[in-house]
């Protein structure tokens, strides 16, 4: 009797202690793996805690668990997700995950093929799937842990300074070095502590005072009267934007020693011509939605998110609902499967009339599931030659596919290109980039012989990934691995990327390095649009250029060429300056874009496009489909719509 009690009290004890065996496993199983496969290391300081704080999730899901192995399995899942998943985003974009990353999961799970998107997809159904099956409520523990769990997020969502405030006080914060946040913290109270952060930050709409005061200072170095009754009549021209996926020049690389540049002759020479201008981007290796947001809103992205997905709920007057009410045909293409991004919300909202997706296009030269720039361009021009023909003034915007990260070619494009770089990804771009460079000549020479007054602005929407940690960049000394140790000019070639603008028959322009949402003011200037904008409010500052960068920074493009970064305060002059222009900035852009739209200029009667057509089937559109919950009165003064 004394021994079979003595084995169900070591059992009962067993048990209780399990989760701390099964925590220390797989923290060592995982912080071995993030060191050794990623370098990815976790400081010694971190560890006690975050271990802790790891435990502490250990117990209160063993406590709402049926089973331990199923316990053991959920637990696996979620320390390698905690642990190695934010490794591997390291490697691949220089930062850990980010509360944003939830929502780009949808968009994540769309573009993966074959077992990269099983790779993604089983664990997280597995976590669902097992916590539903295995969840008990048979025991007192399992209440409190529920109890725990629930007030815990309660807290974060509602009252997330309780948990902000302590942590910043007693824990280092770097404003713009996530990666070392990370490193110092540990994945679980890192995740603790941003996403606490998340939700004290998050945007919200500014009351009407905040954003006068805004507009104040944004106008108050505006442009004369005078100035602006000098200028010339509108005059409408066709604009033609080609955003190229991952295009930037691989010549850069001088270790990768190419045999033949990849670049084409006639697009090097085409580029001289524009003195070698250059976008300054507002991200790296990806997110190419918060390019088009800047191409084609005017407004700086500030933060790591993308604006498509919950940053842009109201029909806002961006350059193509401009366009739109003096008459053009608005459009866009991108053989991608329509909703990723958001994009056919963002697209009605911004003021597209016609979105061409993948269905809308023949899918007859693919790169795998990649349409090939040559045949996107042919089928563009096909569907676009009725408005040429017939002098419709149109808007046709163009997001090209081919060229995303992994670079696969058909058989019909062999590599051209071979290269000694001991980062498998160095030559296969430039094999791409080889291809994609020639594609796009052959169509802007189409272009330009068929559109001779056409504006054409063509541009990379960012650099492209070439290995873990930088690999390709740091084989050839451009970049280190670690962002922090980047100096002033490697940010600045971090977010630079090819771009030409051509002025019709005028040819190339010499803009130098222009942040990409200053072109959508820069072409309005280019048909003398004379009329108040929102692009007004986003002029430059009179010395300097304002680039905010991936990360949390911004850095400042002096008008002597030299680049002042502004990690965080204390700022220098110049930072300061801008800091307060973006935050202003970031006041408007809130109210535009997710806000009751006070700054609206008030000439503008924003009426939404049709449902978006040829192809894409969309129902009748509403106020609340676009607009959100703002009360009836400013739905009435914002938007016209009728079923």
């Amino acid at each position: 009797m004394l021994t079979l009690r003595a084995i169900n009290c070591s059992s009962s004890l067993l048990k209780k202690i399990f989760p701390i065996f099964s925590t220390a496993f797989f923290y060592l199983l995982y912080y071995l793996i993030s060191t050794f496969k990623f370098d990815v290391q976790i400081d010694a300081s971190a560890i006690f805690y975050d271990f802790l704080l790891q435990l502490c999730m250990a117990y209160i899901l063993f406590a709402i668990s049926k089973r331990v192995w199923i316990f053991l399995v959920i637990q696996a899942l979620i320390m390698g997700i905690l642990y190695v998943g934010n490794a591997v985003k390291m490697s691949f974009f220089g930062g850990p995950i980010m509360p944003d990353d939830i929502f780009a999961l949808r968009s994540l799970l769309l573009i993966l093929e074959g077992w990269r998107f099983f790779a993604v997809a089983i664990p997280l159904a597995a976590i669902a799937s097992l916590l539903l099956f295995n969840f008990t409520m048979r025991h007192w523990s399992a209440y409190l842990a529920s109890l725990l769990a629930i007030l815990l997020g309660i807290t974060m969502s509602y009252k997330p300074a309780m948990i902000l405030d302590p942590l910043d006080k007693n824990i280092p914060h770097s404003v713009w070095d996530q990666r070392s946040n990370y490193l110092f913290r540990g994945a679980t109270l890192y995740s603790l502590h941003e996403g606490a952060r998340y939700f004290a930050l998050s945007d919200k709409p500014p009351d009407p005072d905040e954003a006068q005061i805004a507009v104040e200072k944004l106008l108050s170095a505006g442009p004369t009267a005078k100035e602006v009754a000098d200028k010339k009549p509108f005059m409408p021209r066709n604009i033609h934007i080609v955003l190229l996926e991952s295009f930037w020049d691989p010549s850069e690389l001088k270790k990768a020693k190419f045999g033949v540049n990849p670049l084409a002759p006639d697009f090097r020479k085409l580029w001289k011509n524009a003195a070698y201008s250059h976008a300054l981007t507002p991200v790296f290796g990806g997110y190419t939605a918060n390019s088009e947001f800047e191409v084609l809103c005017g407004f700086p992205v500030t933060k790591d998110t993308v604006k498509f997905e919950r940053q842009l709920v109201n029909a806002v007057p961006c350059l193509p609902h401009i366009l739109a009410d003096k008459g053009y045909r608005t459009i866009v293409s991108h053989p991608n499967v329509p909703v990723f991004w958001n994009r056919v919300n963002a697209y009605r909202n911004i003021g597209f009339q016609t979105y061409w997706s993948i269905q809308d296009f023949v899918l007859d030269d693919m790169n795998e599931e990649f349409l090939s720039d040559a045949s996107l361009y042919r089928q563009v021009m096909e569907k676009i030659s009725g408005s040429l023909d017939n002098k419709q003034p149109i808007l046709d915007y163009i997001v090209t596919y081919f060229g995303h990260w992994w670079y696969p070619l058909n058989a019909s494009r062999p590599s051209k290109i071979s290269s000694p770089s001991k980062i498998e990804e160095v030559p296969h771009y430039a094999n791409t980039i080889y291809y994609k460079s020639r594609e796009l000549m052959a169509f802007l020479d189409q272009l330009r012989q068929r559109d001779p007054d056409g504006i054409i602005v063509a541009f990379g929407d960012h650099l492209p990934f070439l290995g873990e940690n930088f690999a390709g960049y740091v084989e050839s000394g451009v970049l280190p691995s670690n962002r922090s140790d980047f100096t002033p000019a490697m940010f600045k070639f971090y977010v630079s990327t090819p771009m030409i603008i051509i002025d019709g028959k005028n040819g190339p322009v010499k803009i130098g390095s222009l942040p990409l949402y200053q072109v959508p003011k820069f072409l309005l200037n280019l048909l003398n649009y004379n009329e108040p904008s929102i692009m007004d409010y986003v002029a430059p500052l009179s010395d300097m250029l304002v680039r905010p960068s991936p990360g949390g920074l911004h850095f400042n493009l002096l008008k002597d060429g030299v680049v002042d970064v502004c990690k965080e305060p204390p700022y220098s002059e110049a930072c300061q300056k801008s800091s307060e222009w973006l935050k202003n900035v970031s006041i408007i852009s809130n109210d535009l874009f997710i806000g009751r739209q006070y700054t609206r200029p008030k000439h503008i009667s924003i009426k939404l496009p049709e449902p978006l057509s040829e192809g894409l089937v969309t129902s009748p559109l509403h106020a609340n489909d676009v607009l959100g919950d703002h009360d009836a009165q400013v739905k009435k003064q914002s938007v016209l719509v009728s079923d």
